[in-house]
């Protein structure tokens, strides 16, 4: 590890790479806590810490939206715009032929999804301004006017859009991904506030539960790290073939399928489902016709009831685990690809029986990977009855995102390390 570190403070281009990712990241942190004009932010913190929906979509915001700033909507109208591209590309056929056509239509594609991002920005913003007005009968955002609404709609989507700049810039840097970078730049920056908040409230009664906190931080983070790197390798054989007297092929490789197939992205969609009844409720909680406040009343108690909240979270991650998998993985393809090298797995017939034997084989390893995310997902509401210390939270969402971005930036710092020592750096 001290090795790594020394070549990398020793390659030059390296270390600017990473002092420029560092000042960006700095740059968006600054950003967070410019508040949007005539918001009134002082009650905002508190509401966020209390709240298990707002909380988690704090989290994507890369911790914007609790000071109401102006990139208070963070990068999640890119990141909904992105999911929203990647089923586009499985359903319409014209976005399957531009994938198709490499590099240029994958930036078509991208330029298609920062488009979609301005009125995903817009429209998500003016929402969460509604909803907040409407919290506990409580306005958590003061009183707007149309235009100073206007305004903070205008600047909330430029801040969307100065978001995803950024992220490109680091991007490009290949010290990571830009959009992830930030996000886990706002995940850590809430951990000095809260260990502060723990060591103030600290006596010595709460020493058994901090221990037991610290073990299970720790036992989840190796879990994640397990799962995030677990993959089964399918041997894969290619055929010796004779092209004018040379011959090609007959080497072994294998097709690495990973237990987290899906990443994050089925928590995502699942957090979106949960938070539209209990949203849509707060809406009709004062109707004027009885039966429509009652069942607006009782749908939003149902889903502050931490028992059905989590049984239902953890189903609906559960269930987009499989089917967001099913959208990205495609047997059929990789059959017919492998057909078409010359590539076979041992034992197994090329074309629709390489089909079956992937989708099957698949299938098993999501097993495994649902169920992680999904325990991944509840996991904040099983440790708050474990451990009852409010300061701190292990929040499963939070460490996944930490985890898996540090793997891909040491991975992309790594290849970079190995590309010098190849080319005689």
């Amino acid at each position: 590890m001290l090795g790594k570190l020394t070549q990398v403070w020793k390659a030059k281009d390296i270390r600017k790479r990473i002092f420029f990712v560092l000042v960006m990241l700095v740059v968006f942190r600054i950003a967070a806590h410019i508040p949007l004009p005539g918001i009134d932010g002082s009650q905002l913190k508190d509401f966020f810490a209390s709240n298990q929906f707002f909380g988690l979509l704090n989290l994507f915001s890369g911790g914007g939206l609790e000071n109401f700033s102006v990139v208070m909507m963070g990068v999640g109208p890119y990141i909904t715009a992105s999911i929203i591209f990647q089923l586009l590309v499985m359903i319409v056929p014209k976005f399957e032929a531009l994938q198709k056509e490499g590099e240029a239509g994958q930036q078509k594609i991208n330029q298609y999804t920062r488009l979609l991002s301005v009125p995903l920005a817009m429209v998500q913003s003016y929402g969460f301004m509604i909803l907040l007005e409407r919290q506990a009968n409580v306005n958590l955002i003061g009183n707007l006017s149309i235009f100073e609404r206007f305004v903070a709609i205008i600047a909330a989507t430029a801040g969307t859009v100065f978001l995803m700049w950024l992220g490109e810039l680091i991007t490009e840097k290949k010290v990571g991904n830009g959009i992830s970078l930030m996000i886990f730049a706002g995940i850590i920056a809430g951990l000095p506030t809260a260990v502060r908040n723990t060591i103030a409230v600290y006596d010595q009664s709460q020493l058994v539960n901090m221990l037991i906190f610290v073990a299970i931080a720790i036992i989840t983070v190796v879990a994640i790290v397990v799962i995030t790197e677990g993959q089964r390798n399918i041997p894969i054989s290619y055929a010796r073939q004779i092209y004018g007297g040379r011959s090609a092929g007959g080497v072994n490789t294998h097709l690495p399928l990973r237990v987290n197939q899906a990443g994050v992205i089925p928590i995502i969609f699942a957090i979106s489902i949960i938070l539209f009844p209990p949203m849509i409720a707060r809406f009709f909680v004062f109707a004027e016709t009885a039966w429509i406040a009652n069942a607006a009343d009782f749908t939003i108690r149902l889903f502050d009831n931490s028992i059905f909240y989590g049984a239902f979270y953890f189903l609906m991650v559960f269930i987009f685990t499989y089917f967001y998998t099913a959208v990205v993985f495609k047997p059929e393809q990789i059959a017919e690809n492998l057909q078409k090298q010359g590539g076979f797995i041992p034992g197994i017939r090329p074309g629709r029986h390489t089909e079956e034997y992937l989708g099957k084989t698949m299938g098993r390893i999501i097993l495994a990977g649902a169920f992680f995310l999904g325990v991944i997902a509840i996991l904040p509401l099983v440790i708050q009855q474990i451990v009852p210390i409010t300061t701190l939270s292990v929040g499963g969402t939070s460490i996944l995102i930490v985890v898996s971005v540090v793997i891909e930036s040491v991975n992309q710092i790594d290849s970079q390390l190995v590309m010098r020592d190849y080319e005689g750096f």
